[in-house]
């Protein structure tokens, strides 16, 4: 097991993107399929995204929120990803079908909206992803808050942390919540879906540099 957190990079848009995040030593990439996002991309753009990741290893995480589970599992295969992560108001059913169609998923849980962090017991997830939410997108909106509060979600799954995270705070985030990986997305870009390669660099740095009083727990592979 490894002493640092992993890092997933979230929002990619560019196969030059995940080729950047993977040479930097992310763990996984994120590409999101919620249409309302900036930073949507469509499958085939997907399926050329996650085919440059792949020949670096690195795990490729599909960003769904309340999407019909057939629609999941149709981009998950045609894009060749390995995790699905679920945005929205999905039910453990949803979960455990697509861990049946061997996906790892990870569940998100919100600080400020429904499904709150007190309903993370009632799922059996890969990983817990701990956002704060509460504005206008099902993501962290670029707001730092309060990591501590991540804490609340237990410990009988890995904790990805996520919200407002970027280059200079990361440290500031891992000593509050100590999650096992970070999710960062517009922290590390110029504007939305365009990631800056020297702010990854130094996001992942930070991350991976960073002594722990913990031992993380693996999350990708």
């Amino acid at each position: 097991m490894k002493d640092t957190v992993q890092v997933k990079i979230c929002g990619i848009t560019t196969p030059k993107q995940a080729q950047v995040c993977a040479r930097a030593g992310a763990d996984a990439i994120g590409l999101v399929f919620y249409r309302k996002s900036p930073r949507f991309v469509e499958r085939q753009t997907a399926q050329e995204i996650c085919l440059a990741a792949g020949e670096f290893g690195i795990s490729r995480v599909g960003v769904f929120v309340d999407e019909a589970i057939e629609d999941i599992l149709e981009a998950a295969h045609f894009c060749g990803l390995n995790f699905v992560q679920l945005h929205g108001a999905e039910s453990q059913q949803t979960v455990a079908q697509i861990q049946k169609a061997g996906l790892g998923v990870l569940k998100a849980f919100f600080l400020n909206k429904e499904p709150g962090f007190e309903r993370a017991s009632d799922y059996f997830p890969e990983a817990f992803l701990a956002e704060c939410a509460g504005k206008a997108l099902p993501g962290g909106n670029a707001l730092a808050w309060d990591w501590g509060q991540a804490k609340r979600l237990g410990g009988s799954r890995p904790l990805i942390l996520a919200g407002g995270l970027d280059p200079q705070n990361a440290v500031q985030a891992i000593l509050a919540a100590k999650p096992d990986a970070l999710d960062v997305s517009s922290g590390v870009e110029d504007s939305p879906g365009q990631k800056n390669p020297q702010k990854v660099e130094q996001f992942i740095k930070a991350a991976k540099e960073q002594k722990l009083s913990y031992k993380p727990r693996s999350i990708f592979p």
